[in-house]
């Protein structure tokens, strides 16, 4: 009997090509949203948790008025020897390192210096070396497999020498597979932190450098306890008024770090959960889309077999096997959807680390709980886009289905359907508001209320002959203007406590310094409110003049620049005095508040070059300046970075999300213009004799068109009614995780209804002109 529902199935597919494609097309682009969509929050809320020793593993963090994921070097040490129980680890990233393999050289963006102890708390698959030892001695590394053989190729790296910065040699002690995607840490490489051990600061505790540090605690040592052991370790180790710094320290839990949004300064940066759950609704809304979509388009077609059931119920069909026979349909149409869902996933996987920057294996498709989840989404829709239509067509009464061939048509019936398409509209449209707000957001990210100038800057290593360089650069007729320094705006890599007794500020908070050049302030347009800008001169008195942001003086109880002026506050034991204030810029993203910012003169710190282009030969100018500067660091490779990719960088995960949306948003819109079809398809066969009768009394076609457009109207205007309020709900939830953020305006609402009904429009247009156009003989003939 299966069999034979299956048969007929097939058979009633094949007669109706049309349908079938839309429906299986509708259904698979759903399917396929879905799973993508699903392997993606998978990926997303499983960071971290392969590692055997996740649930103890913590990371020691810096609290306080600020957040901060580094911690100086001297909390190791001090941590090993106060609390012997816990296997701690000292980790150390870098970003940007020179590396030689013989004659060749690779730049290589992040590495990292780790301790011996860094393999025994986290989990690597090791392809050679071994973990117990392979960080334990100075001058040795371990490679990726990425790494390895970029470097050496096919050759077995095992021994071989590689040279770091033109200044170590190091050994190559073990090579392991490359991390997986869904893991915070990012290196190519370790390196062992023996082998810088000596060259940094373990005595300090405000000594802050980047480095991290890693504990796991034994089973019966819970986080808490460790904690509430802070403040005396705190004081025992260090100063102790520092102790009276409440949270000083924190446990960051492993499995939170991909999450946790108070600290934004690390090389991955996190994500809310709450966006994950948004990409997760996303989904939720597509399978829904294309489930109405199927119902629709069933709906529609089962007008059309009315006297096909007449004759069923005639010859004895009972209203079960009407429905096995529905169901039959469906089933092999969400197979074949499946199928086809399948092999565009498995297309599309590849395509995810560009689009999306989410590394996901095709092997994932086959994990248990994937395969789970693909069954139940399957039988979800089978009974979702099956079960409505099937009792819609069971219960066709065969006297006046044998009569019209088509079924009559009850409000309710009218009303559920009509209800469907206002929940499609409703979807489009908080898709829709959603994707806008996103774009708008990440436009504000980039372009606006920056506070300084962006455009046409590359920034790079100064390298060895500053000076020379900057001549160089300054007799570029491709060279605008040219500033040396710690760091542009967007760099940040100095940090410091201040106070100020004097103006009652008693307690520390944190201080961002740029050792910038005379030329920083006027090349970035960043505004001079008050007092003198950056000058030339190397300051010796005890007191030392600086210029400062306003968020400083703010800190300090100031609000008139004018007055800041003169005023003092101590960096760590240093007296400052201000001599200038600048407006504030944006150095670090906006999803925190702007840090306090010092700006002083110091060519020891110039580091990094900034060089402002003229815009109509950028590429030969930076020809030329690579040329220039390899001539003076022959020993190493040229790497620049425009301004402009450095703050995008900044908001990576949020432009992720944003080409999701934008994807998934599209794939649902499209799935809804199939169901509006469906229904304007319903509609068409309804009113057939109606349009004939209307056209022989002399109604137009666009008259005809309007008729049907009409119907839809007050279902846009609905389903905008239903969707503006959720769509302002969900977004404004979202923009609060942003220090600065877009206010949402009605003008977004307004392009999303207008784009709703151009689209409905368009979709309502072709159906509705085929039928206008139909000849009126053919369908009055019958009467």
């Amino acid at each position: 009997m299966i069999r034979n529902y299956f048969k007929i199935a097939f058979r009633t597919l094949m007669h109706n090509k049309s349908y079938a494609l839309i429906n299986i097309t509708g259904l698979a682009l759903g399917l396929a949203a879905c799973i993508v969509i699903f392997l993606v929050v998978q990926n997303e809320l499983s960071y971290d948790q392969y590692h055997r020793k996740a649930d103890r593993t913590y990371r020691v963090t810096l609290g306080g008025r600020d957040y901060n994921p580094s911690v100086a070097f001297a909390i190791a040490p001090a941590f090993k020897n106060d609390f012997p129980e816990a296997e701690v680890s000292q980790y150390f990233a870098q970003q940007g390192g020179l590396v030689s393999v013989g004659e060749q050289k690779y730049n290589q963006k992040v590495y990292a210096f780790a301790d011996e102890n860094f393999t025994k708390i986290f989990d690597f698959t090791w392809l050679s070396g071994n973990a117990e030892t392979a960080l334990k001695e100075p001058n040795t590394v371990i490679l990726t497999e990425s790494a390895a053989r970029k470097y050496f190729h096919d050759r077995d790296a095992m021994g071989k020498i590689i040279k770091l910065n033109n200044e170590k040699d190091l050994r190559v002690t073990g090579v392991i597979k490359d991390l997986p995607s869904n893991t915070h840490l990012v290196f190519s490489f370790l390196v062992s932190w023996e082998t810088i051990r000596k060259d940094v600061d373990t005595s300090h505790f405000w000594s802050i450098q980047g480095g991290m540090v890693y504990i796991t605690l034994p089973k019966t040592e819970s986080a808490k306890s460790v904690q509430a052991r802070f403040p005396a370790f705190i004081q025992k180790n260090w100063e102790a008024d520092i102790a009276k710094e409440k949270g000083l320290l924190l446990l960051q839990p492993l499995k939170e770090i991909h999450f946790d949004r108070r600290y934004l300064n690390q090389i991955s940066m996190p994500r809310s959960k709450e966006t994950i759950y948004g990409l997760a609704g996303v989904a939720l809304f597509i399978i829904l889309t294309a489930c109405i979509n199927f119902v629709n388009l069933a709906t529609a077609q089962s007008l059309k077999r009315g006297k096909e059931v007449g004759i069923r119920k005639t010859l004895g069909a009972f209203r079960k096997q009407l429905i096995m026979q529905v169901m039959g349909e469906t089933t092999l149409l969400v197979l074949v959807s499946v199928g086809l869902s399948l092999v565009a996933v498995t297309l599309f996987l590849p395509y995810t680390e560009t689009l999306l920057d989410i590394r996901i294996e095709t092997a994932n498709l086959f994990k248990p709980e994937m395969i789970g989840a693909v069954l139940l989404i399957v039988v979800v829709t089978i009974l979702l886009a099956g079960l409505y239509p099937a009792f819609i067509q069971s219960g066709f009464q065969p006297l006046k289905a044998l009569k019209s061939g088509v079924s009559d048509n009850s409000n309710g019936k009218s009303y559920l359907r009509k209800g469907l398409v206002v929940v499609q509209f409703s979807i489009t449209q908080i898709l829709l508001v959603g994707t806008l707000i996103v774009g708008s957001q990440m436009d504000f990210f980039l372009n606006k209320d920056i506070g300084f100038d962006k455009d046409a800057i590359v920034t790079f290593s100064t390298g060895e002959k500053v000076d020379v360089l900057r001549q160089k650069l300054i007799d570029n007729p491709g060279v605008q203007q040219v500033s040396f320094a710690s760091g542009g705006p967007a760099y940040n890599t100095n940090f410091a406590p201040f106070t100020s007794p004097e103006l009652g500020m008693t307690e520390n908070d944190v201080t961002e310094i740029k050792q910038v050049d005379e030329n920083y302030l006027s090349m970035y347009h960043i505004k001079l409110l008050a007092g003198e800008t950056i000058t030339k001169i190397i300051s010796k008195d005890t007191v030392a003049n600086l210029v400062v942001n306003q968020t400083l003086i703010t800190r300090l109880g100031i609000r008139d620049p004018g007055k800041a002026i003169g005023q003092r506050f101590f960096i760590g034991d240093r007296p400052i005095r201000i001599k200038g204030v600048v407006q504030d810029f944006q150095s670090e993203s906006k999803h925190k508040k702007i840090r306090a910012c010092v700006i002083m003169y110091n060519p020891n710190s110039f580091w990094q070059a900034s060089v402002k282009l003229r815009p109509e030969k950028m590429r030969e100018t930076l020809a030329s300046i690579e040329k220039d500067w390899s001539e003076l660091n022959p020993k190493s490779l040229f790497s620049y970075e425009f301004m402009d990719d450095r703050i995008a960088g900044l908001y990576n995960q949020e432009y992720k999300m944003y080409t999701a949306f934008r994807l998934f948003s599209a794939i649902a819109i499209l799935i809804g213009c199939l169901g509006l079809y469906g229904l304007v398809s319903l509609m068409a066969v309804q009113r057939t004799k109606e349009i004939g009768i209307r056209k022989v009394m002399g109604a137009s076609v666009p008259g005809l068109v309007v008729l049907f457009v009409n119907q839809f109207i007050w279902l846009i205007l609905i389903a905008f009614v239903v969707a503006a309020p959720i769509a302002w709900f969900a977004m404004d939830k979202w923009l609060q995780e942003f220090a600065y953020h877009i206010n949402i305006g009605p003008d977004i609402f307004l392009i999303s209804i207008v784009t709703t009904l151009i689209i409905a429009g368009v979709t309502i247009s072709h159906q509705s002109i085929k039928a206008a156009l139909m000849n009126p003989i053919k369908s009055l003939r019958s009467e």
